[in-house]
């Protein structure tokens, strides 16, 4: 099973890096980015879980209603992705599912950052991913945390895909810089270990980001944006597909592991 998720919300990389940047202007990247996804996806006939924030949703409900119409998932991402607070998953649940009309049920905290489990199930989601069990330096240093699926206080708790024995990441920097043969090889590891596959990537990476040097991006997160990031996605999404495995939802993957493992 490939769980494949897009972390969509306003582009705000230049303001991590002191370049005063507007939501305006951020919007702009990722529902360019975003459309560049939905293409790849219709075309490869394959469904994903689009983690939204509150700041995207508002702001580009004709996008929003793309993605509800092409059969993906609607899943929340907080409010505001520069400025998160620990309260935004209620927030967020609020502003997406009057846009969408959709119940959610699906949480994933900007950067990663920890949420509280408890408040997490008051608030009516079924599912967090949240965790990036990998051996990096920083907020993904989540080495005591389980690689693959768990239950935590009443919640599914869906961590990123790591391998097995380094806990090396195969989230979206990985595709970016690892030549495609070596992330495949890995994505394929995992799926023989683990039996499902989880990763995820932002709007942004799709957009030509090596033609704005006033962005100041750093370069691993240049590299291969734009269009070489949708060839890698599409190559990605063959090499799964050829090898016959199906892309289902995180919600959906929630249904399958609860009616087996009750």
């Amino acid at each position: 099973m490939i769980l494949l998720s897009f972390d969509t919300e306003e582009f705000d990389g230049p303001r991590e890096h002191g370049v005063e940047y507007s939501l305006e202007e951020g919007m702009k990247v990722s529902v360019e980015g975003t459309n560049r996804i939905l293409d790849v996806l219709k075309a490869n006939d394959v469904r994903s879980t689009f983690f939204c924030t509150g700041n995207f949703a508002e702001n580009a409900p004709e996008t929003m209603q793309r993605i509800i119409k092409e059969g993906h998932e609607i899943a929340c991402h907080g409010v505001d992705h520069f400025e998160p607070k620990e309260t935004d998953f209620r927030k967020s649940k609020e502003i997406i599912e009057n846009i969408t009309g959709l119940t959610v049920t699906g949480y994933r905290q900007p950067r990663m950052f920890p949420t509280i489990e408890s408040e997490i199930k008051k608030a009516g989601y079924r599912y967090n991913s949240s965790i990036n069990p990998a051996f990096i330096p920083g907020r993904y240093m989540n080495l005591s945390t389980p690689r693959t699926w768990f239950m935590k206080d009443g919640v599914m708790q869906i961590p990123s895909s790591v391998t097995p024995r380094l806990r090396f990441p195969l989230f979206w920097l990985s595709l970016h810089n690892l030549p495609q043969g070596v992330y495949h090889r890995m994505v394929r590891g995992v799926l023989k270990h683990d039996g499902y596959f989880v990763t995820y990537f932002h709007p942004w990476e799709f957009y030509e980001l090596k033609e704005h040097p006033e962005f100041k991006m750093p370069y691993i997160i240049k590299k291969n944006s734009g269009k070489d990031m949708v060839k890698r996605l599409d190559n990605l999404i063959k090499m799964l597909k050829g090898e016959n495995h199906k892309f289902i939802t995180y919600d959906e993957f929630v249904n399958i592991k609860t009616k087996t493992n009750p």
